[in-house]
């Protein structure tokens, strides 16, 4: 639950980043039950724009990184926001290539708008926000940040100093903000955040050796959902209780083969040792990263 002034306060910040104003044409095509969506369509409303359903006529746009992909043909003279995944520096540029203006943000529901930039490379603290890493985790103190949740609770978490955080990952540089993702608990794969656990309890269902699942970097989505199985003969049955059990986006969409995991101090596994060591041109892939299907 957020209150109405911070609603605003950001509300105007983004006005003014992007130019939107009671002229403008906002063209939206994905979902509204997708918060970045929704949240887009209430500031045109705020701000008096109009919502378009084609970018014909239009002046702005608010894309996924695989939506604007599957769009550059049409985003000419628009004024692009990008979210719900990370955008490289090369998407950026052939969008601005093909005539867009780009801004990418990063962002989280209960925490509202945290950075702003060009792309994910480039991010800064939005407005009147306040961004510390600590042991790797992201924390941010802004007037937008929700004041909690009004069913289950979630992943928020809050400090005495008016900081919270929802557990992404990332680092603080010279000011500048990389976000790597939700850390080993959940992957983050176009708009929807994948949580590990849940895949591993239906895979783990189907396989004699042991299977872990974590994300890997992808240049339009900017994560993908992977599975590494210690047995590759599992591969066959995994994926089928994939196909059967899980939703599309859970679904991993890379399979890879190591003969032992690795594990760390207190005897669990080494996650972030196991995607240093997927990342390695000779670790075997079983089936190459797709576009669709398990």
């Amino acid at each position: 639950m957020r209150t109405t002034a911070s609603w605003l306060r950001s509300s105007d910040h983004v006005a003014t980043l992007t130019g939107l104003d009671r002229s403008s044409r906002l063209w939206l095509p994905g979902p509204l039950a997708a918060t970045m969506n929704l949240f887009a369509a209430v500031l045109a409303r705020t701000v008096g724009a109009a919502v378009v359903e084609a970018p014909d006529g239009a002046t702005h746009a608010h894309l996924t990184p695989l939506a604007l992909a599957g769009a550059l043909d049409r985003v000419a003279g628009l004024h692009v926001t990008v979210a719900g995944a990370r955008l490289s520096p090369g998407q950026h540029d052939r969008a601005v290539a093909a005539g867009a203006t780009v801004a990418h943000y990063y962002g989280a529901s209960e925490l509202s708008f945290v950075a702003w930039g060009p792309h994910a490379e480039a991010l800064r603290p939005f407005p009147e926000v306040l961004v510390e890493v600590r042991d790797g985790e992201l924390w941010a103190r802004s007037p937008y940040l929700c004041e909690g949740y009004a069913g289950a609770p979630g992943p928020l978490r809050r400090d005495a100093r008016g900081f919270a955080t929802v557990g992404d990952r990332g680092a603080l540089r010279d000011g500048v903000l990389t976000v790597t993702g939700r850390g080993a608990d959940a992957v983050t794969t176009g708009a929807a955040t994948v949580l590990v656990a849940d895949v591993e309890a239906v895979l783990a269902t189907a396989v004699s050796g042991e299977v872990v699942v974590l994300g890997v970097p992808h240049e339009e989505l900017g994560e993908v959902v992977a599975a590494v199985l210690t047995d590759p003969d599992d591969r066959v049955a995994a994926r089928q209780a994939a196909v059967e059990r899980l939703d599309p986006a859970q679904r991993p969409r890379v399979w890879f083969h190591v003969p032992t995991l690795p594990v760390g101090a207190a005897g669990k596994v080494d996650r972030a040792a196991l995607a240093g060591i997927v990342a390695a041109p000779s670790t075997r892939r079983l089936v190459a990263t797709g576009p669709v299907g398990p």
